[in-house]
């Protein structure tokens, strides 16, 4: 018998105790929302503190409520609006600065992953009057701190509209499709730097400032739509792949009183990812990036006359992440996160961008900011202080000192604060427990009462074939890696089990943590309570473990990452009840592109791969992303071919799947046809199956589950 070579961390406790009489988990079941769990939807605490609001709806009568709760009783006190014959069902909501009016978001349809059009209105809380805001779908609907206009955008131009005289004026006349976009992102920005409106009102409503994007020199793409129609048609937007151009832009500044629009010399910055307006209504801060993303620059610019200045400059061999931690204190002295020294940290800056101090230290990462409380001095956080795999909620004074940990339980726990910082509703599970809803002080983080849970889901588990993750450490090339592994509910020891491997492996990604089941993981439930051993190891390049650790794949993507998986199939099958000659791995989208690479160079190792909708080459995705990581094909040719699967197809062996989606326009199809072409001029068998006009996500209707009865039944016939 061969000794294990890995540490448990963690054995965590059976979600079963015995298989006798158990129903096994079916494909209809996960994809029937079978195993849903109970949510708390779009809350958000009110101004005064003591109470907060949450969007309640319903199937059947189609209906939906913005209800009004109160903090320590958790009694429902008042319904602000409910759909009705006057007021249309809504899907989502906002509130004015001053929490007298509220925008409703009704007829929302989807542009692409966060991008959307919609028809909304405006609804007086005191008054109960509703006003349509336009008659045709809109983006990025705004209201103006005091609630008496919005603004919003239509076709690419900016539009105010004044509520009280029900007039609209339109602001920007360029915008045109394909070249021109006023007040909202391009494809590009909306993907990888993580939002929409590029519009921001300051604090007292005088200024819109406004980011322009002229996509005139960025290459078209298009992709074929099935449909149901005689013919198809092609559907074109503008998609920077890496090296190529990407849109020029510009920041503006609109004074709502004269009309007139200034235009802000940022000196040719070329990215500019992020706007915020401080608490002084005449100062914006502006983030800039050159195009490494190397290079972050973070701007103070004077409304009344368009001036710029410096306020703090940050640089990484590698790349300057951008996030939305950027927070302004009363005297807009700021917050800010940086891996400065190594790991992700929060950072104090006056309001001349002059470092006061370091908050938080050591080899542990910060992964939420959660806001500041101005009364008490006290900053709430999130981060993996309690082990990498695990979230726990903190408070710290800004000078560092007095830090307490608030949650208690060891797994997930994420965090919702009151307007005043009295009061948080803690989001917890790990992974034996699925998600629980429960409201502290946030002083010390005492448990006032529990709100809701979903031990009704627990409860019906318990009728199932399940195992539990087993959590541990393995070390390859040199790094204790984290991972779990998942075993057949009646494991043997003594018997051996094929391996399949599931991973994503992007930079700075997660996979391995403690907290509750997604649906990969009850589709992986499946897969054990047939026999086979699962198991997920998060290896270089991923997160939460430092930067050098995070960006060490720089240049490189598809290198280190391949290496540590092939080394941990490697090492795995030494244990005495893997078989070594059954050894499968898969992933989706970064975590196919790395599963295809782990078939072909390590050939020897794996004997089968399933890829849905893998990046095959980085030439062929977006800019911005692959950048980033890789510097553009012209700089850097060989990062870019080293690692690119459909260079070396000759290399296959084992039983490989490729699925994609044809409408994906993320990670576009193109990448799965030049993989089959290279295959299938090497001559190499494999299976594939295309989905017509899905996007990335492969689903709608009956899709996921057709999907995934093909993944199971080649799981089950090549492993």
């Amino acid at each position: 018998m061969k000794k294990p070579f890995f540490l448990f961390l963690s054995l965590l406790g059976f979600l079963t105790l015995s298989t006798a009489q158990k129903k096994k988990i079916t494909l209809e079941e996960i994809w029937g929302g079978a195993f849903r769990t109970e949510s708390m939807d779009v809350l958000r605490s009110m101004d005064n503190g003591t109470q907060y609001t949450i969007l309640n709806t319903e199937r059947s009568p189609r209906s939906s409520s913005l209800d009004k709760y109160d903090y320590e009783t958790l009694q429902k006190v008042e319904t602000i609006v409910t759909s009705s014959e006057n007021v249309p069902y809504f899907s989502s909501y906002s509130f004015s600065d001053d929490e007298s009016k509220v925008l409703l978001a009704t007829e929302v349809e989807s542009i692409f992953r966060r991008s959307t059009l919609g028809i909304f209105y405006v609804y007086d809380i005191a008054t109960k009057d509703l006003v349509k805001i336009s008659d045709t779908k809109i983006q990025e609907p705004t209201l103006s701190p005091d609630g008496s206009q919005v603004a919003y955008v239509l076709d690419n131009n900016l539009y105010i509209m004044d509520l009280k005289a029900k007039t609209t004026k339109q602001i920007t006349t360029d915008g045109s499709k394909g070249t021109i976009i006023n007040g909202v992102t391009d494809w590009v920005y909306e993907e990888e730097f993580g939002f929409v409106r590029a519009f921001e009102w300051n604090s007292n409503g005088t200024k819109i400032a406004f980011l322009r994007f002229d996509e005139t020199e960025v290459p078209h793409f298009s992709m074929d739509v099935y449909g149901k129609e005689l013919y198809p048609y092609q559907h074109e937007f503008k998609y920077p792949k890496a090296g190529e151009n990407n849109s020029l832009v510009t920041l503006h500044m609109y004074d709502v009183a004269s009309g007139k629009i200034s235009n802000v010399d940022l000196d040719n910055a070329y990215y500019i990812p992020r706007i915020k307006w401080m608490n002084n209504p005449d100062h914006l801060s502006v983030q800039t990036l050159n195009r490494h993303q190397d290079d972050l620059k973070m701007f103070d610019v004077k409304a009344t006359d368009s001036s710029v200045s410096l306020l703090l400059e940050e640089k990484d061999d590698a790349y300057v992440d951008i996030d939305d931690d950027l927070t302004f204190l009363a005297d807009d002295s700021f917050i800010w996160t940086s891996e400065a020294d190594g790991y992700n940290h929060l950072y104090l800056y006056g309001r001349d961008g002059k470092l006061k101090n370091q908050i938080t230290q050591g080899p542990w990462e910060v992964t939420r900011y959660y806001g500041y409380d101005k009364k008490n001095n006290r900053i709430f956080y999130q981060s993996v202080e309690n082990g990498s795999i695990n979230r726990d909620v903190y408070s710290i004074s800004t000078n560092g000192k007095k830090k307490k940990r608030l949650s208690t339980k060891e797994g997930t726990n994420s965090a919702a604060f009151s307007a005043d910082y009295t009061y948080y509703i803690n989001t917890f599970s790990n992974a034996v427990t699925p998600y629980e809803f429960t409201l502290h002080r946030a002083s010390d983080g005492k448990l006032v009462k529990a709100i809701k849970d979903n031990s009704a889901l627990l409860a019906e588990l318990e009728g199932y074939e399940t195992s539990p993750k087993e959590f541990s450490t393995i070390n390859i090339n040199g790094n204790d890696l984290n991972m779990w592994m998942i075993k057949p509910a009646d494991f043997d020891p003594n018997k051996e089990y094929p391996l399949f491997m599931f991973q994503y492996s992007g930079p700075g990604s997660q996979s391995v943590s403690n907290s509750w089941m997604s649906t990969n993981d009850y589709w992986h439930q499946l897969l054990a309570s047939e026999g086979y051993i699962v198991a997920c190891v998060d290896g270089r390049g991923t997160g939460l473990k430092g930067r050098d650790f995070k960006k060490l794949t720089q240049k490189e993507l598809g290198k280190y990452e391949v290496e540590d998986q092939i080394a941990a199939a490697k090492k795995l099958s030494e244990l005495p009840y893997i078989d070594e000659n059954r050894t499968g791995i898969w992933g989706w989208s970064y975590g196919g592109f790395m599963s295809t690479n782990c078939i072909l160079k390590g050939n020897d190792v794996f004997e089968m791969a399933i890829a849905v909708a893998p990046v095959t080459s980085w030439r062929f995705y977006d800019s911005i992303y692959t950048e980033r990581y890789m510097q553009t094909p012209q700089e850097n040719p060989s990062g870019y071919d080293d690692n690119s699967p459909f260079n070396y197809p000759e290399l296959l062996k084992g039983k490989y799947l490729l699925v994609h989606g044809s409408g994906d326009d993320n990670v576009h199809v193109q990448n799965s046809m030049r993989m089959i072409e290279a295959l299938v001029q090497a001559n190499k068998p494999f299976d594939w199956a295309i989905y017509p006009d899905k996007n990335h996500g492969i689903y709608g209707g009956n899709t996921r589950l057709h999907l995934f009865n093909k993944l199971t039944n080649f799981v089950k016939e090549n492993l």
